[in-house]
C-alpha cells in the first residue's frame, strides 16, 4: 500500500498523511499528557477570554520540539458529557488555530469555561483563541 499524495496546493486535511517529502505547510501539534506538563504550564503566562482560559509556556532549550497543547475543563463545566464537548470543541478550535498562530517550542494549555465553551459559537470561539495567543506572545517580547 502506497502513502497518499500531497495536495499540489500544498495544504493538508486534519489526518493526512503526506509522505516524506510533503509539501504540507501546517505544524504538527503534539498532545500533552503528562501532569508535570500542566503544571508548568500554570505556572506560566496566562490570558483569559470569554470562552476560555489559554496557559503558554516557552520550554527551555533542548526540551521538546514543536507545538504541544492540553485541554483540560473542571467540574464546574458540568457532566462528563457536558465536559468532553467542550473539551472537543477545544480540540479542533486548536487544530485551527495554533499550526498558524502558535509558535515552536511553546506550550499551550486551553481550559473550558463554565457554560460557555460548549455554547459559544464556534467562529467566536476561534476568534477568542487567537486573541488570547496574540496577548500571550505580545507580553513575551
Amino acid at each position: 500500500m502506497t502513502p497518499p499524495e500531497a495536495p499540489e496546493d500544498g495544504n493538508c486535511q486534519p489526518g493526512d498523511t503526506p509522505p516524506a517529502a510533503s509539501v504540507c505547510v501546517s505544524k504538527t501539534l503534539i498532545i500533552l499528557r503528562k501532569r508535570s506538563d500542566f503544571l508548568n504550564a500554570a505556572r506560566a503566562r496566562r490570558q483569559g477570554t470569554s470562552s476560555m482560559m489559554v496557559q503558554a509556556r516557552k520550554r527551555a532549550e533542548g526540551e521538546a520540539d514543536g507545538i504541544r497543547v492540553g485541554f483540560t475543563c473542571s467540574k464546574k463545566v458540568g457532566n462528563a458529557v457536558a465536559r468532553n464537548r467542550a473539551k472537543r470543541r477545544l480540540r479542533e478550535a486548536a487544530r485551527a488555530v495554533l499550526p498558524e498562530k502558535g509558535q515552536d517550542g511553546w506550550d499551550y494549555v486551553l481550559i473550558g469555561r463554565a457554560d460557555v465553551t460548549a455554547g459559544r459559537p464556534y467562529a467566536a470561539l476561534l476568534d477568542d483563541l487567537r486573541y488570547a495567543l496574540r496577548k500571550v506572545h505580545a507580553a513575551r517580547k
